[in-house]
């Protein structure tokens, strides 16, 4: 039996590592890129507009516009002009931050909800098709071995902890 200090097929450890990095990238870009085509072409949408009606939807309240691009690790530019578009068509809209009158939030219209939460139904599905290869025991081990990557190295932000 190998202990967790030896690698596959006589590779360095580092080698096996690298190549556990590589399927990892390979894995995520390909579900990715699946998941903004079925955005798209089955909605008429982008994975920032729904990135943006996510992090809306898990703060109902509203976000103010600085923290809503800080949230989401994206350019306060980008951000802007999906929530205008969103306003547009009704499903968010803005309001002035009290404290601060240079200040707007962001929030998701009862609409806008109602939209979110059949495009995240939606993202789920696919998902679960996805991934229909994994057992609820292999999800938990994956889910357990990249929480240890995630607790080591990054901090809860994602980023470099080091």
């Amino acid at each position: 039996m190998k202990t967790p200090a030896q690698a596959p097929k006589g590779e360095t450890l580092s080698k096996a590592r690298l190549r556990v990095w590589l399927k990892l990238l390979k894995s995520v870009n390909g579900i990715e890129t699946e998941i903004r085509r079925n955005l798209r072409d089955r909605h008429g949408t982008t994975l920032p507009r729904f990135d943006v009606m996510s992090a809306l939807a898990r703060f109902p309240d509203g976000l103010k516009m600085s923290d809503l691009s800080t949230y989401l690790k994206v350019s306060n530019g980008n951000v802007t002009g999906i929530v205008d578009k969103l306003t547009e068509e009704g499903l968010a809209l803005r309001v002035a931050v009290p404290e601060d009158r240079r200040a707007q939030m962001a929030r998701l219209t009862a609409k806008g909800r109602a939209a979110f939460e059949e495009l995240a139904q939606h993202h789920e599905d696919w998902i679960n098709t996805l991934l229909d290869g994994l057992t609820a025991r292999d999800v938990e081990a994956l889910s357990a071995h990249l929480d240890i990557i995630l607790d080591r190295h990054m901090d809860e932000d994602g980023r470099d902890a080091q």
